[in-house]
């Protein structure tokens, strides 16, 4: 179906403004019943407003799946963007809908649409909203690790920034490369600002450099409050190099991280093998 533009209404010395549709208003408010009505009376599913929003990115960010589905089942075009550059499959997993997200990749939704100086990937917003059900299915799917958001970074980057844990170990575990940097600031940079310590200890139990500098010439540790448990603990990591056996869990985990699924199908390898792996090197 194609995409038409709603009525306009002519406000004097502004110009023109395109109304919101009752259909937009049906998905964004989740009536599924009027939603399906005014489809069968003819309402395009298409329709746009001034923003490029059509009725699909309402029922997405305000994660309504069933009209959703109503939608893409009526001909919405799953990847069509706002004046911003969002998808709908942007809008779904930044509201953490993973019923809308599974519905949107089911109808072919880009997974790694290109990227725009206004918006992030699918990825990026499921990270810095910090919905993990989300960040797997993405991860699951193909989405690029290291694509670059130019506010953001990387994935692990917005995670980090947004002190999301769950969602940034999801990403090291799939390979994410812990010392990626955006103007020379890795994931690091931004968990020592968050003064999030399990995230600073998560990142260097992965690999993660404590004595890199950014662009500014500051480590980490510069970015956190003197003395706060962040600040000790990027300072005992800085005045202690790592042990053998830290080193082995970082050589493991990547290799596990990075080639498990392929090596090992299906198998789940919990800390208590990593350790007993470490310990036979060892």
């Amino acid at each position: 179906m194609e995409l038409t533009a709603a009525r306009s209404t002519f406000y004097g010395d502004i110009g023109h403004w395109a109304d919101r549709t009752p259909v937009h208003e049906a998905a964004s408010l989740g009536r599924a019943l009027q939603l399906k009505q005014l489809i069968e009376a003819g309402a395009s599913v298409n329709i746009l407003s001034v923003d490029n929003f059509t009725p699909l990115h309402d029922a997405c960010i305000q994660a309504h799946p069933k009209c959703v589905q109503i939608l893409l089942e009526a001909g919405a075009q799953v990847d069509v963007r706002t004046i911003h550059g969002s998808t709908p499959l942007c809008h779904a997993c930044a509201a953490g809908s993973i019923e809308s997200v599974k519905l949107l990749v089911d109808h072919g939704a880009s997974i790694n649409p290109s990227l725009t100086a206004l918006t992030a990937s699918p990825l990026h917003e499921a990270c810095i909203r910090g919905n993990p059900a989300c960040v797997q299915l993405m991860i699951d799917k193909g989405a690029l690790l290291e694509a670059f958001d130019i506010y953001f970074g990387t994935p692990l980057h917005a995670a980090c920034a947004k002190a999301h844990l769950d969602c940034a170990l999801l990403l090291l575990n799939a390979g994410a490369k812990v010392n990626a940097t955006k103007f020379h600031e890795t994931a690091l940079h931004h968990a020592a600002r968050a003064e999030r310590v399990d995230l600073v200890e998560l990142l260097v139990e992965f690999g993660g450099d404590v004595n890199i500098s950014d662009n500014l010439g500051h480590k980490p540790r510069d970015y956190t409050k003197p003395e706060s448990p962040a600040s000790l603990c990027l300072l005992h990591y800085e005045s202690n190099p790592l042990s053998l056996q830290q080193l082995c869990r970082i050589i493991l985990r990547t290799v596990l991280g990075t080639r498990a699924l392929e090596l090992i199908p299906k198998l789940d390898i919990s800390q208590r093998i990593i350790d007993y792996l470490i310990y036979k090197v060892t």
